[in-house]
């Protein structure tokens, strides 16, 4: 028997991800591997990190596929999870996680094969693409159609929301940075005070942010290396949270037309050629006319004209119902994943 680290010699690593010592830690939504498997099996073991010790009952959840379908379904209310691949042939294995950053990380340790079997990285795609978002981008809720239910990471899956569906519909390789309840200037707020602490651009330069660590060390406390993954289109669909902040106060919405621009300006300095999408409207479009000044500014500030206004349709409820907190269902993000696939393609096709 051999042991196989999960690293890129071996495996194509999706998404953001961080090797401490011999494991490979999976933190944001859709992060993963994939490879080609030739031979007689394989033990694949998963781990979570000190989250699921606590007392709270939102375990990380990660899914392995074997040629593209969902074989193994995990749910970390244990430290280890061993999965055993056996096709007695070739195959492509994927491990994907399906929950959000925030509540815990899981990683991949050694995987166990035979010494005559091989592991070896699937084919880069043709072009890649960035989502940076809130819970709509992590698939919040999408398996618990009642609105009156709970955030739950066992119904929280990345793979049915609008910006995987995309992906996959494209053909690109794709990377996630996706925080529920995050914003631009505020965290969700259901009484009108400032949540300054839940701001995507104060992570967006690390790995992350999580109430759990990779193996002691803190995602936020990582920097990111850019250039590890190079977009050629990201896609931003903040405002959401920032909206029942703001609601209809003018100096607010102002404010968040401000510091949009000021993210913008960071995306672009970490991506110089990327064409950048600017979204909102799924869970409400209050905010898009500041959304609209904020690139408007930037424009004017840069010249830089390799940005897109996207205003997606707002969900329906009495036509595709919604899911838990009153969030998306798979109905609503499939309608936005055909909206963003059609303006993706016109942009590549000019």
């Amino acid at each position: 028997m051999k042991k196989i680290i999960a690293d890129s010699t071996n495996m194509k690593l999706i998404g953001r991800v961080y090797m401490n010592d011999d494991t490979l830690w999976l933190g944001m939504s859709g992060s993963g591997v994939e490879f080609q498997f030739s031979g007689k099996g394989l033990t694949i073991t998963l781990c979570a990190d000190e989250v699921y010790e606590g007392e709270r009952k939102d375990f990380a959840r990660a899914a392995v596929y074997i040629n593209g379908k969902r074989e193994h379904d995990l749910l970390f209310d244990q430290q280890f999870k061993t999965v055993i691949v056996s096709p007695d042939g070739e195959c492509v294995v994927r491990i994907i996680k399906l929950s959000e950053c925030a509540m815990g990380s899981v990683g991949i340790k050694p995987i166990l094969a035979d010494d005559d079997d091989s592991i070896t990285p699937t084919a880069d795609k043709a072009h890649r693409i960035e989502f940076i978002g809130d819970s709509i981008t992590c698939g919040y809720g999408v398996d618990d159609e009642d609105e009156l239910h709970p955030f739950l990471t066992e119904t929280e899956d990345v793979t049915k929301g609008y910006a995987f569906i995309t992906a996959q519909a494209l053909g690109y390789d794709y990377s996630m940075f996706s925080l529920s309840g995050y914003g631009i200037i505020s965290g969700y707020s259901d009484d009108g005070t400032r949540h300054e602490d839940q701001l995507v651009p104060t992570f967006y330069e690390s790995y992350g942010f999580s109430i759990g660590s990779f193996g002691g060390i803190r995602p936020m406390d990582i920097d990111w290396d850019f250039r590890r993954y190079v977009p050629d289109i990201i896609v931003i669909n903040l405002g959401t949270n920032d909206d029942s902040y703001c609601t209809n106060d003018e100096g607010r919405q102002n404010f968040y037309s401000t510091k949009y621009t000021e993210f913008l300006h960071v995306v672009r300095k970490h991506n110089p050629d990327a064409h950048i999408i600017c979204s909102l409207g799924i869970m409400g479009d209050n905010l898009f006319p500041a959304l609209e000044r904020a690139v408007d500014d930037f424009t004017k500030e840069t010249g830089d004209r390799n940005i897109t206004l996207l205003h997606f349709t707002p969900q329906n409820g009495e036509l595709d119902g919604y899911a838990a907190n009153y969030h998306p269902t798979a109905k609503t993000h499939a309608k936005a994943a055909r909206a963003l696939t059609d303006v993706i393609t016109m942009i590549q096709n000019r």
